[in-house]
């Protein structure tokens, strides 16, 4: 029988949304719980590691948004092929994964003064990170190869809020544009981002 996922995360993209487009890209059904706001408290003494997201897998819990997505992708087969790919997936996920507290950060800081300091950072941070993947990027569009992984996925997730905070910071990066692109295409994951809900992040 096929795994059961049940996935808990907030009513919000962040760190819950790479697995669900993981999900959407297999075409793999699952249980997407979303918790507002104001639940956290009551709910976060019983999370094993007192954060989300969670992933229930057949009676098991796991913690972390990159371990549940890496574990995600290579379920239902977006992890690459071989040791190598998998690896070098993992890494440009890696590089990714930190553009993420500082892009989560800048949108609660209501001081303009200090958001503009913080956006100053931000823009560097994605300047350096951009230029090196743009060099490690593959030339067919995505990341990794020649087939959408875990990776692209990632990438997007992080590029589609980064352009919702400066449009335009794609301009300079044709092959990661390229992958983003792709990732839209993708008609599994077109039908998915029709229909998920709105979110600020």
């Amino acid at each position: 029988m096929a795994p059961k996922y049940k996935l808990t995360y907030f009513n919000a993209r962040g760190r819950g949304e790479v697995p669900r487009l993981l999900f959407a890209a297999a075409g793999v059904e699952f249980e997407d719980v979303r918790i507002e706001f104001e639940q956290w408290p009551a709910l976060k003494e019983s999370t094993p590691m007192g954060g989300l997201p969670i992933l229930e897998v057949d009676g098991v819990t796991l913690c972390q948004s990159v371990a549940i997505a890496r574990f995600v992708a290579r379920d239902v087969g977006l992890a690459g092929k071989s040791n190598v790919e998998q690896a070098q997936a993992d890494m440009l996920v890696d590089e990714v994964n930190e553009i993420m507290p500082k892009l989560a950060g800048i949108l609660f800081i209501t001081d303009e003064a200090v958001k503009a300091e913080k956006q100053k950072e931000l823009d560097e941070l994605i300047e350096k990170k951009y230029t090196t993947l743009e060099k490690l990027c593959g030339s067919a569009g995505y990341m990794v190869g020649n087939r959408m992984l875990w990776c692209d996925l990632f990438f997007y997730n992080i590029a589609f809020n980064v352009e919702n905070n400066k449009p335009g910071t794609l301009d300079n990066y044709p092959k990661l544009a390229k992958v983003v692109e792709n990732v839209k295409l993708n008609s599994r994951i077109a039908a998915y981002l029709a229909t998920r809900p709105d979110a600020v992040f």
